[in-house]
Order: structure tokens, then sequence, then C-alpha cells
């Protein structure tokens, strides 16, 4: 058997146990959500990390969060051009149709995305990388890391420079979720509040972006 065959058959067996927990009840968080149908506060923006699960770091169940999940946990700044708009869409369903009262950016340490970025380790296979080409949207996030601090000669101080990328990321984001006209009416009208928040899965600590100093500060645990 196949290690392949292997993950899928794990797959099924968790499927098992999550069906057991949820739909044996007649009154399972399931059967609630199926008929009240989905209404989350809150929206998370997340890495394809599989080590950073939002609802598992939230503590949510089933219809509480409404969650997007990409390389690096990036926001793309609004524009029409394009022809296919997947996290775009996304927030706007979550802020138009859902109505979400919170969009949460939520970043984390050890993102193979941004030390690609910020150590120019990712090599395109051709000019059409998808990758490199989502990338650029934190391309600011890297400049300004890289003004603001010596260049790294021991893989500490390349460690610290992603760091402070993997952060300034988070910033970009926020900044570039304010570029869409339907966040920027709901902000106005009091019923949207964006939040960057970083966690740190080598300390197990988590941050929250302060918007009036532009600093992480941390969340007591």
């Amino acid at each position: 058997m196949s290690m392949a065959n292997k993950d899928v058959l794990k797959f099924i067996a968790g499927f098992r146990k999550f069906h057991d927990r949820y739909f044996n009840d007649d009154d399972s968080v399931y059967r609630r959500v199926l008929q009240a149908g989905q209404s989350p506060k809150t929206m998370i923006i997340a890495c394809s990390d599989s080590r950073v699960d939002p609802a598992m770091l939230s503590g949510a169940s089933p219809g509480e969060i409404f969650v997007v999940r990409n390389v690096a946990n990036l926001v793309p700044p609004f524009e029409v051009q394009g022809k296919f708009h997947g996290v775009s869409s996304a927030i706007e369903f979550a802020v138009e149709n859902i109505r979400v009262e919170n969009i949460i950016v939520l970043g984390h340490r050890q993102c193979g995305g941004i030390r690609a970025l910020m150590l120019n380790q990712h090599k395109p296979t051709s000019s059409s990388s998808f990758v490199s080409r989502w990338m650029e949207i934190a391309r600011d996030a890297k400049e300004k890391v890289l003004a603001a601090n010596p260049p790294a000669t021991t893989p500490e101080e390349e460690d610290v420079l992603c760091r402070h990328c993997e952060l300034e990321s988070i910033i970009v984001s926020i900044q570039n979720l304010r570029t869409f006209p339907f966040i920027q009416a709901a902000i106005k009208e009091g019923r949207l509040t964006l939040h960057g928040v970083y966690f740190d899965l080598e300390s197990g600590e988590l941050s929250q972006l302060n918007d009036q100093t532009g600093t992480f500060e941390n969340i007591p645990v």
C-alpha cells in the first residue's frame, strides 16, 4: 500500500470520527447550523500552512468563522482587470452577503512563502509561476524590512529578517483590505473592523497589531 493510500485511509477514518461526533445526534451542531444557515461574525484570512489551522487555533465550532487560506495569508489590492479573484471574491462575499463584523489577517512564524520571498529562494520553473507572482503582493513588506535592517550573514539573522517580513506582510494585507470600496463603506458605517494577528508557532504566543503604533503587542494567554 502506498503512502498516498495510507493518507487517504487516514482521512476516511477521521471523517468517520467526525460523522459520529456531528451527525449521529439529532441535536448536533451541524443539524443546528443547517437549520439556521451560516452567519459567522468573523472572517479569518490565514496561510495554507498545514500547521496553522484557524479553527483549531480559535477553538471555533462549525459555522463560527468564515475562512480563506492562501500562500502567506496575503490580501491582494482591489483591482478589476484580472479574470479570476478567489481571495477578493471571498472577501466580498463575507462582507456583503454574510456581513461579517471582523476580518482577521492571521500571519505566522516560519512562513515558507515569506521566507522564499525574503531570501530569494523561490526559483520559478517558468515565467508564469503562480507562487512568484502571488508573493509580489508582499514586495513592499520585504523592501521595508531590508531598508530597516542590515544584510543577514548568518541563518539566525535570516530568521530575524523573515520574522520582520512576516509581521510587515500582515500590515500590507490590512492596507490592501482598505482599498476595497465595500470594505471602506462597511468601516465607515461602523459595522466592520480589521485586525492583524500573528501566531508564533515556535513559542505558542499570539500578538495583535496596534493600529495606532503600527506594532504588534503580545496577547496574554
